[in-house]
């Protein structure tokens, strides 16, 4: 039972620290996760026991399977070299540099201990490390074997850990058996890991040609193939389950193709079940650091042998190591390749200095560290241990946050890190490289103009039989155009408040001054009841106060306007339990009163735009049709009785302008497409959503049926 609670216990941390996230869009959502583990762990006194053996398993298994099937075959494989003897050599030389400093640095720390604390430092986080490089506008070339050989390097970085605690822990090292350990380890490891890989492959394979084609079935098979392989490798063969599972991936990913072939459907299913398990264990791992960090904090607070200031200045300066022996790396990899730039020194050593912080460390370090024994061969405690946690967790830490300050500084870009369980899909695949320059217009820029060109293909097809579906979808396209436009503008102004969000304050003010005037004109023509108009006068308080809140601060009224519909929400649940309707206006009246509101709305916007000074002005299209169909909406709304019950035929009406909406939706990427707008990795990207909009569609088609 203690393990379900914890389970659930994290999910939802998990889930909590991505809503905090989408709020704070440019703190990397790891160090929210740490923060909350930390949190309950003081608050709640929240404790994890945690074993080497299962924390390797179920966390470091999938996640290099995962970085293994989603490696990019194309301009990284034409960097196989390089990217192997990086992957291997720099970890090899990170360690040695690393753990000789660590231990110069902290004499009580076993030097085995210390090389294996720099080798579990090696390893950084392949999303993170695709993402600031491309921010960072390094060169093509070192920006795909950086971002290459962080898909891989968690391997040689996992191997040199599991020598170093192995020597930590018995006393005993002898390079000649630990090189023909590594060899036999790691030969074996990636054989083993790729003749499993290709039998499961088989299997699956004459399954389907048996007519075996419960997509379940191969989803579930591929999600235990990781733990499988992992198992049978470590506890049968005794060799490396990390470079098994690496290989796995990597085999599984050139050769899954095959399966569309038989079932087109399991590739939506594998890998949108797959980013949810990498999502969850990404993020359980953070929560699980976080947690642990006051033990770590705890142990190290109360060594005698160091103070506190000098454990974070010990963590800032095996940071500083890290970055520099990747700094020099890439340096004299530019050097030796000649692909230094013929400008200026100074530009190769910005180069370097940006690779050197792309190192962001993530959850397979975490995974590492945290698999340390808490006792030696002999029983005893392993020293330090606290200590090699608080590092490792600052280092990740500190190599998250200098990311987000230093990068943007250095780039004059600012743009979220991306890690591990986000959105980004390393699997993307170009077949010639696309350099994105001013020509092209990015996600956000594609995705307004698509949907104006669904929403406008919807008000051609509207007439008075479909007026109602039409105008429901015509506003579901009209907030989604609003929300990316409001995005956009965001981004683009930082805290000041949007041209465009001022544009449509001041019209959605013209269009209530409208509402008000008819609602007194109404109640003193004796055409509406006192209820009527006290209701339509706390609407229109209601809307007032909403238009101030998102007059205030853009950075904020998102979450003020949130905070104030929840509240107008509750009191008008209390109000209407505590009245039983006592209060209520009449329908048919009230139906009248927005019907005629809704109508003087559009007409006192109308009026204000043909003034000549506004003329002048061109206020947003976009914005005053989407304050149009918002009244439109309301009127047929009133009309059909001021109830939402969607009738069948209703539901067949929306479901024909869906289909004519997503198929105008992938016309406009044809023609941005033709017309060189995009490129081909963002259509593809577009035409990727529009497909799940249609399985969507197909699926709602089938549960009303």
């Amino acid at each position: 039972m203690a393990i379900i609670e914890a389970v659930i216990l994290l999910i939802t941390l998990v889930i909590v620290a991505n809503i905090i996230g989408h709020y704070l869009p440019n703190l990397p959502v790891s160090l929210i996760e740490i923060g909350l583990g930390l949190v309950v762990a003081l608050v709640f006194s929240v404790k994890i026991p945690l074993r080497t053996d299962w924390f390797m398993l179920v966390f470091v298994a999938p996640l290099l399977f995962n970085d293994g099937r989603r490696f990019p075959k194309k301009e990284l494989w034409a960097l196989r070299g390089p990217i192997i003897g990086n992957a291997i050599f720099l970890v090899f030389v990170t360690t040695l540099i690393g753990g000789l400093a660590i231990h110069w640095l902290v004499p009580t720390l076993p030097l085995a201990a210390s090389f294996a604390l720099a080798a579990i430092l090696s390893p950084t986080d392949p999303v993170a490390v695709q993402s600031i490089s491309e921010q960072a506008d390094l060169p093509s070339r070192v920006l795909h074997l950086v971002s290459g050989e962080s898909l891989i390097n968690d391997a040689s970085g996992l191997i040199s850990f599991k020598y170093g605690i192995a020597a930590a822990v018995t006393g005993y090292f002898s390079w000649q058996q630990a090189a023909g350990d590594f060899l036999y380890i790691s030969i074996v490891g990636a054989l083993a890991g790729m003749a499993l890989m290709l039998v499961i492959h088989f299997i699956r394979l004459f399954m389907l040609q048996q007519g075996f084609e419960d997509v379940m079935f191969h989803t579930i098979l591929q999600l235990v193939t990781p733990f499988i392989i992992y198992l049978i490798v470590e506890d049968l063969l005794h060799a490396s389950g990390v470079i098994a599972v690496v290989v796995a991936g990597i085999v599984s990913h050139s050769s899954r193709n095959i399966f569309l072939d038989f079932l087109p459907e399991l590739k939506l299913v594998t890998e949108q079940t797959w980013s949810i398990g990498v999502y969850l264990l990404n993020g359980i791992v953070f929560l699980i650091l976080g947690i642990e960090l006051p033990v770590a904090m705890h142990n190290t607070v109360h060594n005698p042998l160091i103070n506190t200031s000098e454990e974070i200045l010990l963590v800032l300066a095996v940071w500083l190591i890290l970055v520099l022996v990747r700094g020099l790396w890439t340096l004299a990899y530019l050097l030796f390749t000649n692909q230094t730039n013929p400008k200026t020194l100074h530009e190769n050593i910005k180069i370097a200095v940006l690779s050197g912080l792309s190192g962001v460390r993530g959850a397979i370090t975490m995974a590492g560290v945290l698999s340390v024994p808490t006792v030696l061969a002999d029983g005893s405690p392993f020293p330090q241990r606290g200590l090699m946690l608080f590092i490792a967790a600052g280092v990740i830490i500190l190599s998250l946050v200098m990311a987000v300050v230093l990068i943007p500084k250095l780039t004059k870009v600012k743009a979220p890190i991306e890690m591990r369980g986000m959105q980004r899909d390393f699997e993307t695949e170009s077949t010639v490289e696309e350099t994105i320059d001013s020509r092209f217009l990015d996600e956000m820029e594609a995705k307004i103009y698509m949907y104006k060109v669904a929403a406008s293909m919807v008000e051609s097809k509207r007439h008075i039989d479909n007026n109602r579906a039409a105008l429901d979808l015509l506003a579901e396209y009209q907030l989604m155009i609003r929300r990316l436009e409001s995005q956009q503008n965001e981004s683009e102004v930082g805290d000041e408040l949007p041209p465009l969000i001022t544009e449509e304050l001041i019209l959605r003010q013209v269009a209530f001054d409208g509402e008000r005037q008819k609602l007194e004109s109404l109640w003193s023509e004796k055409a509406i009841g006192t209820t009527s108009y006290r209701h339509g006068r706390r609407k229109l308080r209601q809307k007032q106060v909403m238009l101030s809140v998102i007059g205030t601060s853009f950075n904020w009224h998102h979450v003020q306007l949130q905070i104030y519909r929840a509240w107008s929400l509750i009191r008008r649940l209390v109000s209407h339990l505590w009245s039983h309707h006592a209060d209520a206006p009449n329908v048919t009246e009230w139906q009248l009163t927005e019907r005629e509101m809704a109508k003087s709305g559009i007409k006192q916007l109308s009026s204000f735009l043909k003034q000549p000074e506004n003329r002048q002005r061109h206020y947003n299209r976009q914005v005053i049709y989407q304050i149009i169909v918002r009244y439109r909406n309301q009127i047929e709304h009133m009309k059909n009785g001021g109830r939402h019950n969607k009738t069948a035929i209703y539901e067949r009406q929306l479901q024909r302008l869906r289909v004519t909406a997503l198929t105008s939706e992938r016309a406009a990427i044809q023609e941005l497409l033709e017309q060189h707008k995009i490129t081909w990795q963002l259509a593809d990207e577009l035409r990727k959503d529009i497909n799940y909009s249609e399985n969507a569609l197909i699926l709602a088609r089938t549960d009303t049926e």
